[in-house]
């Protein structure tokens, strides 16, 4: 069975209940805006730690990125959806995962659009994150509240503290519930978001379960890499992947999400294995080379035996894919020896979505 098809039911489900249901019984800018909450009611939920009023249902959130659309795809939410950016580099994963509804949204841009396009697209939320498509200097939840547009922010993004750099206010998992629940909440799908929450949790019970190995083994994210390495912290969705998979993040001592590190921090790492996001200009075989061709890294056991396993941009991000990543690297581990064999189901690799080396 398809990961697309196993979430699939516990949505229709999901659904089905709610509507039996109903028939047995009759940090961050100031997120709501004026006029979104006159017409079908509203919802108040906890966004980056701050309590925020919104439209409920909401039936016009423009989604940025493609962790943040497959978390309303997730849910069964597509038609709460009336536009989206920065959908391509995912738009092949997101298919597999939730099927032909990509056709049907309103793609504004390859990157987040412009404030003008935005406020031209009258939507009522916009779901973005600091540097998940909101950043200073371009358009920020404050812009968009001064147009009555209301924001939702990623909650692997929310900031520390107001006006700080560093993000991550939760652990991962906690981070990537939070969202789930919310936009149940927000886009009238709580039964929904509710399976889908119930599928994560048998899931991760299901990898934290299997036999577990000692010592545990190390695994570096590389994002990219120039004059440093792009990688990611203990607040970032790798921590929670990695660790569910049964190793160590060698950055997990790093307090902040996606970040930068010295070649030489990497190299007195020494990783086990090496995970690899695949988008961007870099390509996987241009970040192989540079692992091995770089003095700092292409002795490491990791590069000299290969052990690398590249996925898409969506599935490391915040996102429902999360699980699936975790349930991808767990295999790959045992089949490199680095944790004992089990008996969980084998993940679908597809090699039009992943490419690894062995």
């Amino acid at each position: 069975m398809t990961t697309f098809t196993r979430r699939g039911k516990l949505v229709a489900v999901a659904a089905s209940l709610a509507v039996l249901a109903t028939g047995c019984s009759a940090n961050t800018a100031p997120a709501g805006s004026p006029s979104a909450s006159a017409t079908a009611g509203t919802v108040t939920v906890t966004n980056c730690g701050v309590q925020q009023t919104y439209p409920s249902p909401a039936t016009r959130i423009h989604a940025n990125d493609g962790g943040i659309i497959a978390m309303l795809l997730a849910i069964g939410a597509q038609d709460s959806i009336s536009s989206v950016s920065s959908l391509q580099r995912d738009r092949a994963v997101l298919t597999e995962h939730y099927g032909n509804v990509l056709g049907s949204l309103q793609d504004k841009a390859d990157g987040m659009p412009s404030l003008e396009t935005l406020i031209a697209a009258t939507p009522q939320i916009v779901f973005a994150g600091w540097n998940y498509g909101f950043k200073e200097g371009a358009v920020t939840p404050d812009q968009l509240h001064d147009k009555g547009i209301a924001s939702y922010l990623l909650t692997e993004s929310c900031r520390k503290t107001e006006g700080e750099v560093q993000r991550g206010i939760m652990a991962p998992w906690d981070a990537l519930r939070e969202d789930l629940g919310n936009l149940g909440k927000i886009t009238g799908k709580t039964a929904n978001a509710d399976a889908v929450l119930a599928d994560l949790g048998q899931r991760l019970a299901a990898l934290t379960a299997a036999p577990q190995a000692n010592p545990v083994p190390r695994v570096l994210l590389f994002d990219s890499g120039s004059k440093n390495v792009f990688t990611s912290g203990n607040k970032g969705a790798p921590q929670a992947i990695i660790e569910a998979a049964g190793a160590a993040n060698v950055m997990g001592d790093v307090d902040d999400t996606w970040t930068s590190v010295s070649w030489e921090r990497v190299a007195g790492a020494n990783p086990d294995a090496i995970v690899f996001v695949d988008y961007g200009t870099q390509t996987f075989a241009e970040k192989v080379a540079l692992l091995e061709s770089n003095p700092a890294t292409k002795d490491l056991d990791a590069v000299k035996q290969k052990r690398y396993l590249n996925l898409p941009y969506a599935m490391w991000v915040s996102s429902p894919l999360n699980i699936d990543a975790a349930e991808q690297l767990r295999a790959r581990l045992e089949q490199w020896k680095l944790v004992p064999d089990s008996e969980l189901p084998a993940p679908k690799f597809d090699d039009h979505l992943a490419e690894s080396a062995s």
